[in-house]
């Protein structure tokens, strides 16, 4: 079971910047995706970016260009770099992890590995 843990949330003034990191544990396999997702209060989860084993990305259009996914294998960290916030980023932000053996596409696929999540706060 891969653990997930979500750092670097924050408050911000709109405009401003944060980075958001996961660390997660191994994963023996070799396809799998991972995932940022954000929450508000009554709210759903919803999908913010998804890398896959070959560090294929996909961005939600509510980033609009301010957000870069990344990952550094050699800490096993996910990376989202988030700048020109506004208050609508205001959220509980959340990784992912899903293994994909049949090549799901990471979009669309659903995640059962979670973090415990990482509040951030944007001010006007």
């Amino acid at each position: 079971q891969v653990q997930l843990a979500e750092s670097g949330g924050g408050s911000v003034k709109a405009g401003g910047s944060l980075r958001l990191a996961c660390k997660f544990s191994p994963y023996g396999g070799s396809q799998y995706c991972m995932a940022w997702f954000r929450q508000t209060p009554g709210m759903g989860r919803e999908r913010v970016a998804t890398i896959d084993e070959d560090d294929s990305i996909n961005y939600a259009y509510i980033t609009k260009g301010r957000f870069i996914l990344s990952r550094d294998n050699t800490e096993n960290t996910l990376f989202l770099q988030m700048s020109r916030l506004g208050p609508e980023d205001t959220a509980t932000y959340y990784c992912a992890f899903e293994p994909r053996p049949d090549y799901t596409g990471c979009f669309e696929t659903s995640y059962r590995t979670w973090g415990q999540g990482t509040q951030v706060t944007v001010s006007s």
